[in-house]
């Protein structure tokens, strides 16, 4: 038989199964990989791809505890979500230790597309941010970010603003709500919410800007962040450019960052 290697969420293991894979022989697989490594108590097989704003998948139940809920743990912090409902990277653990090691003392910061925050979380606990703004468009993954925030015991270090990030976004504006460090960990879109994220800059402000492209596009990313800065006249330094991990062959995730001078 043949499969790609799972991907590990805490307890639980997602496998890409072949389509000629019998019954059996999954059964089998998920009761080698359970005796291997103890600390998977469930076993689930992955149908198709992420789909949507919302970042879902869908998933069948092969072996274990039968259950769709993972409980994770990475950077002194405990996550606990449902794998289908909700969308969550391990890939990312590297990023967000890297990130909330760029915040500095007494920084406000904003996450974009916070799914059960992980980055809020991260950053909260293992950096001097005075307050980190949590906003997630999903509401089954801002119930388990309440749930996740108490769990770190973080909540007087982070707060959730649920709802489109556009609407949020001009609802800050308004109040003239601005933010020292601006995380955003988009998934797939066409849209950039770089205008969203404008209008809660100020001088001084460092955005994390994650996108995905072919290795050769990487500086058209670069050169269109530009374009929309100077449509938008906002200046901006770019002050990295960095593969964040390979999502496909001759693809990644990318991220810029860049520094707002006006």
């Amino acid at each position: 038989m043949k499969q790609r290697a799972f991907s590990l969420f805490g307890n639980i293991a997602i496998v890409n199964f072949s389509n000629s894979s019998t019954k059996k022989e999954k059964l089998n697989f998920a009761t080698e990989i359970m005796n291997k490594n103890k600390g998977i108590l469930t076993v689930l097989e992955k149908l198709g791809k992420f789909r949507g704003r919302l970042r879902k998948q869908t998933t069948k139940f092969i072996a274990g505890v039968k259950t769709k809920e993972a409980v994770y743990r990475e950077n002194n912090c405990i996550f606990r979500f449902n794998v289908d409902d909700t969308y969550f990277s391990p890939r990312l653990s590297n990023e967000r230790k890297e990130i909330a090691g760029k915040i500095k003392k007494n920084d406000d910061v904003f996450v974009s597309f916070a799914g059960v925050s992980p980055f809020s979380i991260v950053i909260a606990k293992n950096s001097s941010a005075k307050k980190v703004y949590s906003n997630e468009l999903n509401r089954k993954a801002n119930e388990y970010a309440r749930e996740n925030i108490l769990r770190n015991k973080v909540q007087d270090k982070v707060e959730l603003v649920p709802g489109d990030f556009k609407k949020v976004s001009e609802k800050l504006k308004k109040e003239k709500k601005t933010f020292d460090v601006i995380v955003m960990p988009r998934p797939q879109l066409k849209e950039t919410f770089l205008q969203e994220a404008f209008n809660l800059s100020k001088k001084g402000t460092r955005i994390y800007y994650y996108d995905f492209c072919p290795v050769k596009e990487v500086d058209e990313k670069v050169e269109m962040i530009e374009k929309i800065a100077k449509k938008l006249k906002r200046k901006i330094k770019i002050t990295n450019v960095k593969n964040a991990g390979e999502v496909a062959p001759y693809k990644v995730r990318v991220r810029i960052d860049f520094e707002l001078r006006n």
